[in-house]
């Protein structure tokens, strides 16, 4: 746990902020990022969101273990996943971790498609059967009809809400009057209605300038969308090698910014 949070709301964290690559990528490269401003390096994007009882993450991407450790999260009651993307997921097995420290199985929550491709990838995560390895996962399937209404962990609510991103479909999540929107293209009626009325909302933006992006959503149409959604503060992440921190603060209007890994957030619930 961080900071104390308080009564009625709910602190949210920014573990990671980085597109599919990171920042600065293998190799050291660092693209259009200035590597003497500390908040171009990026972590894969993952969030934590925390009351004084429960905390939730949302996905486990490949630098989990260290993004857990340097903001002292010290247990995890629950993982929402957006999707099944190793950007997402690929640090999965450092929930080892909190099983064995908790005595009892992580739940995780997640649509279809992401628990078949979890059953398929992780058999000895999610699955007690005849493996040597203990089961460390207890996986709960986010129906579709369960979307655009509340569902609770411990003492926070959530709603989830499916996002198009082309290969595959996605979970957005909303936290009272804050939402996560990663790995999107698009989003339909009945998310944008789930959004509607935000005051923060932090939204993939890889697709950055340009409209030739087949899976990530560019500036112009956040600006679009965020005319429906209004909320007062949005929040860039899925930050690409191309998106330069100080870059971003110049050119964004205002109510707009670029995420940095570490950046704590209110919500009220």
């Amino acid at each position: 746990m961080g900071e104390p949070i308080m009564a009625g709301s709910l602190g949210v964290t920014i573990l990671g902020c980085g597109g599919s690559a990171g920042v600065p990528a293998a190799g050291n490269y660092w693209g259009a990022c200035d590597p003497n401003e500390p908040r171009n390096f990026r972590s894969r994007c993952s969030i934590v969101v925390q009351s004084d009882q429960t905390t939730l993450i949302v996905d486990t991407g490949p630098e989990f273990r260290m993004q857990v450790n340097r903001e002292n999260i010290n247990t995890v009651d629950a993982v929402l996943y957006s999707h099944y993307h190793g950007d997402h997921v690929d640090g999965i097995a450092d929930l080892r971790t909190f099983r064995f420290r908790n005595k009892a199985l992580v739940p995780i929550y997640a649509n279809d498609e992401t628990l078949e491709v979890f059953d398929r990838n992780f058999p000895h995560f999610v699955n007690a059967g005849d493996s040597i390895y203990p089961q460390i996962l207890e996986p709960r399937l986010i129906e579709k009809n369960a979307y655009n209404k509340p569902m609770r962990v411990g003492d926070i609510d959530f709603i989830p809400f499916e996002q198009d991103h082309t290969t595959c479909k996605t979970l957005g999540y909303r936290f009272g009057d804050f939402a996560y929107s990663v790995d999107v293209l698009k989003i339909d009626e009945a998310g944008l209605r789930t959004l509607k009325g935000v005051k923060t909302w932090v939204v993939d933006s890889a697709g950055y300038k340009h409209d030739d992006n087949l899976v990530h959503i560019n500036l112009k149409n956040i600006y679009e969308y965020n005319k429906i959604i209004g909320a007062q503060r949005v929040i860039l992440t899925s930050l690409t090698l191309a998106m330069d921190y100080q870059t971003l603060l110049s050119e964004l209007p205002d109510g707009y910014e670029p995420a940095y890994d570490g950046l704590r957030l209110t919500a009220a619930r």
